[in-house]
């Protein structure tokens, strides 16, 4: 039979009812079939009433296995809503795969450090949602583990980007709403496809790193960083100098084996800063001699190219297959702000998957590979494609 997907978005006041009602959308489009797995993201009144929520969504739905969390703005299919009372819920019948959740935490240790606790061994997985709180959970040094331990696996998530009135940050684990760590689901037997999306246009030559330290560059092609930096703007076209108006980044290559570099092949970090004296310049990331970098630009217009190219390389990917869903997690960057209009991310995904259903939520943070090891993005559009 192949997977099956279902979602719904409901705005209703109520948190209760609203989790119901968009519980009841994604139950009806399973067609009778058992929901393995459901993800629910909530903003407004169901910050305020977490426990509601999943109340009306188990009631609803029963789901075997339920992750999620708080959003300052949450995804439906072509829809986003971007403020205020909404609640975003994606079912999934797996087909005999297996969904496998936990609850990761940090334990504090006497040294100033922390034992973590929680997070199952990922080692053959065929996929991992990641949901984290951003204040009490190490996101960054946790995913450079998971690079090493479990590379190519298709890790993706997002780091929740709403509090509760009392300042907590609601996850989602079964029936029980935690307020620290992570939530997450190991996926055995299911088709997940990644898919990055980071939005910025590459410009000008490639460069290699020649000298670095940690975040710092400290020479390009043999000479000062700063110095090369400023040569390479110099030599960029009008339009090119334009997008750099917007704000200067830069593509670094993750995996070098390859002998050209594409847009998706770069991990996009901003330039931080730069020492005159020294001619260094720091980026977002560590970086390491021999690392081949070029500048970035990010614009609504390289954005919107990027995502749909990105999307259509997991379409293809699929050998004319039409995907059974997918879960967005959409930086709460983007979004009218970035695009001028409201729905672009999710009425990109409905057009370039054939109007699969799909869900998800705003980030203050967007988890994904580049390259085969795993990244915090920003101003990224993530996506997990499910074959059906």
């Amino acid at each position: 039979m192949g997977v099956r997907i279902g979602s719904g978005l409901s705005t209703e006041p109520d948190a209760r009812f609203g989790a119901a009602e968009a519980a009841a959308a994604a139950r009806d489009a399973l067609g009778g079939r058992a929901c393995d797995l459901a993800l629910v993201f909530g903003g407004g009144a169901h910050l305020a009433a977490p426990e509601a929520t999943l109340e009306g969504v188990h009631d609803t739905l029963a789901p075997a296995v339920l992750v999620g969390c708080g959003a300052g703005g949450v995804i439906g299919e072509s829809r986003e809503v971007e403020e205020g009372t909404a609640v975003s819920v994606w079912a999934a019948a797996l087909d005999g795969g297996e969904a496998t959740p936990f609850h990761a935490s940090v334990e504090p240790l006497g040294d100033g450090g922390g034992m973590l606790s929680g997070l199952p061994d990922l080692g053959g997985a065929t996929g991992a949602l990641l949901l984290s709180d951003p204040f009490t959970f190490p996101t960054d040094p946790v995913l450079r583990e998971l690079s090493s331990a479990a590379p190519m696996l298709p890790l993706l998530g997002g780091l929740a980007s709403a509090r509760s009135p009392d300042d907590d940050t609601p996850l989602f684990y079964g029936d029980e709403v935690v307020t620290s760590g992570a939530v997450g689901v190991r996926l055995d037997g299911v088709e997940m496809l990644p898919c990055v999306s980071q939005g910025a246009a590459p410009i000008g030559p490639e460069l290699t790193i020649t000298a670095c330290e940690g975040p710092v560059i400290g020479e390009l092609a043999g000479r000062p960083a700063l110095e090369k930096l400023r040569e390479t703007i110099e030599g960029l076209g009008a339009d090119e100098l334009e997008l750099v108006q917007g704000g200067l980044l830069v593509g670094i290559v993750i995996d070098g084996n390859k002998p050209d570099y594409v847009q998706g092949d770069f991990l996009v970090r901003g330039l931080v800063g730069a020492d005159a004296e020294t001619g260094q310049v720091a980026v977002g990331t560590p970086v390491r001699p021999g690392q081949v970098v070029r500048l970035h630009a990010r614009d609504a217009g390289s954005a919107d190219r990027d995502l749909r190219r990105a999307l259509g390389a997991r379409m293809a990917a699929l050998g004319g297959r039409r995907p059974a869903g997918a879960i967005l997690f959409s930086c709460n960057g983007r979004g009218a702000g970035l695009f001028g209009h409201a729905h672009h991310d999710a009425a990109a995904l409905d057009h370039e998957l054939g109007g699969a259903p799909a869900a998800g939520f705003f980030a203050a943070g967007e988890i994904g590979p580049v390259g085969g090891e795993y990244f915090v993005h920003g101003f990224t559009a993530t996506v997990a494609v499910f074959a059906g």
